[in-house]
């Protein structure tokens, strides 16, 4: 029984393509009361969101361009109607892979083999090491200070630059593309 146990969540592992688990996902949210149509100009409240300075020149500069394009103007701390406060964090992740390399002569009695002769073949399994990367860029309301609306971008960090510059512009796109600002709230 745990031969089988083992073999149907390896299996699982196993056909589970690696790809699926790296790729970048963003989610937003945002307050449904507040009217995204009164807004037109933002400040960049917090600036360095990483210890890289190269990466939040281009964060800031994608999500400038985002708002730009929608309309949005950047203006002084104390003229701007939204202040933008970026948020970027890493942590390690494990992958767990399991292959098999053969699975006997067949399916045997009963069902996953191992008997009458047939065997189960091996296994390896690998554990590989990552790190994700979270991007979250905040939208505060600056005369009340609350969040107004929020974007949430999650992918594996590369160790190339010009790849993570690649996410960020990927990123902000699919934040700011289609998600922002949000639909106006439609009154009955």
């Amino acid at each position: 029984m745990q031969a089988r146990t083992i073999l149907v969540v390896g299996l699982l592992l196993g056909f589970a393509s690696p790809t699926a688990l790296w790729a970048q996902k963003v989610k937003t949210d945002f307050d449904p009361a507040v009217d995204f149509a009164k807004f037109t100009t933002y400040y960049w409240a917090k600036s360095d969101p990483s210890a890289n300075d190269l990466m939040n020149q281009r964060l800031i500069s994608a999500v400038d361009h985002w708002l730009t394009i929608k309309g949005w103007t950047r203006a002084a701390q104390g003229q701007a109607q939204l202040a933008v406060v970026p948020v970027f964090t890493t942590s390690e992740q494990k992958s767990i892979n399991t292959f098999y390399d053969s699975m006997g002569g067949g399916w045997g009695y009963g069902g996953w083999g191992g008997y009458g002769g047939m065997g189960m073949g091996s296994s390896t399994t690998t554990v590989s090491t990552f790190v994700e990367g979270t991007l979250i860029v905040d939208l505060f309301d600056a005369s009340t200070k609350k969040l107004v609306w929020r974007a949430i971008a999650t992918d594996t960090v590369s160790d190339t630059p010009a790849k993570n510059a690649e996410k960020i512009q990927k990123a902000t796109k699919k934040m700011f593309e289609k998600k922002f600002p949000p639909a106006a709230k439609k009154t009955s």
